[in-house]
């Protein structure tokens, strides 16, 4: 988005300027060659995501909510099974569990880092849970040492869903390789995004891998012979090129992430704001995501002043209507329905200059002092 008056929540022009005089010969090739759907570019970038990641096999699909539903998929999630996920986090997260007809266990998240709490865990689990789905929430590394520990302990598979922490490391490991599968989107605001919807899977099973990239194209185990029900869930051959064009360009555009996000920590200090922590791993800052009670007329003093801003997420799971038929309590999730009601994410992206986010911090200060 682009705010031409002010400071715009973010503005994604600028990382197509920095690829761009290398990927337009690339996509005049695509166009000649007719390459619209998987493809040598989609190939190649499988193989440059899954070295980047240090797995065995990266599976690209059309979006990171197909990425989910295959995972989910290929874990043996069925009508009745238990899945234990977050209650704060996009909806995207939980598609996968009921289009399979599974039942989602909801945890509260941790009140510092909004990423799932193991104590709730714990007090959740119950029989009939089969899996985990946790959250690297707003680019903060889920607590994954005692989620896996936790999960050894009661054989489940674990999903991470890391849509939003593409390139964090947790114990010197990237995200999407400490687990059974990793999922990630690569919707064009995430820190990797595309030129539209993408997704992908990470896995360092060779048969999973190989069901993963029949169900993504219909079931099929070869042309016309569908040995399962499949899904057109295959990624497009510019998305894949469009991806290959930045990948190489990921670390050094979190790197800019994680300076912004030290001064704002730094010029934020000592207002009336909780300021988000780096309590787990390495974050990849996503979102610079402020929590404040006042929330609501900070963020109309903020855009009286041109300066945008964003909620994630202001509707819960537990209060998400059409979840309503699971009943859960409104109640249950105190920290997950903190983080919705007074949390509010400032703007933060690749290329943002001094001066934009001088005109961020000069907005807030002028609110609280």
């Amino acid at each position: 988005m682009t705010n031409i008056n002010g400071v715009p929540f973010a503005d994604l022009s600028i990382q197509w300027r920095q690829i761009r005089a290398n990927a337009l010969p690339d996509l005049e090739k695509l166009f000649d060659s007719s390459a619209y759907c998987l493809g040598p570019w989609v190939d190649a970038f499988e193989k440059a995501a899954a070295v980047y990641l240090g797995v065995r096999h990266a599976v690209a699909v059309n979006s990171g909510s197909s990425a989910l539903h295959l995972a989910t998929i290929a874990s043996g999630i069925g009508r009745g099974d238990k899945v234990m996920v977050p209650a704060q986090t996009f909806i995207g997260t939980i598609w996968g569990v009921l289009y399979q007809g599974g039942i989602p266990i909801l945890c509260d998240v941790d009140a510092e880092t909004a990423t799932i709490s193991v104590e709730e865990l714990e007090r959740r689990y119950e029989r009939g849970v089969k899996a985990i789905i946790p959250v690297h929430l707003f680019g903060q590394p889920a607590n994954m040492a005692a989620i896996l520990q936790f999960a050894e302990r009661h054989s489940l598979t674990v999903i991470e869903d890391v849509a939003q922490a593409f390139g964090g490391t947790y114990g010197g490991r990237k995200l999407g390789s400490l687990s059974t599968m990793g999922c990630t989107s690569f919707y064009p605001g995430k820190n990797l995004g595309a030129a539209g919807e993408g997704g992908l899977i990470t896995t360092n099973d060779d048969q999973t891998a190989t069901r993963l990239r029949a169900l993504r194209s219909h079931g099929q185990s070869r042309r016309y012979v569908h040995d399962e029900i499949g899904y057109n869930y295959r990624m497009e051959g510019v998305q894949g090129l469009v991806l290959g064009h930045k990948l190489p360009l990921l670390d050094g555009w979190t790197n800019e992430r994680r300076a912004l996000a030290a001064r704002y920590a730094k010029e934020l200090s000592g207002l009336p704001l909780t300021l988000p922590q780096t309590l787990n791993g390495d974050h990849v800052w996503h979102l610079y995501v402020v929590r404040t009670p006042q929330r609501d007329k900070l963020r109309d003093h903020m855009a009286a002043q041109n300066v945008e801003t964003g909620l994630h997420y202001p509707v819960p799971l537990h209060e998400q209507p059409c979840l309503a038929a699971f009943g859960f309590d409104r109640n249950a999730y105190p920290n997950a329905t903190q983080w919705a009601n007074i949390g509010l994410s400032l703007p933060l992206f690749v290329g943002m200059t001094e001066e934009q986010q001088s005109r961020v911090i000069a907005a807030i200060k002028s609110f609280f002092l």
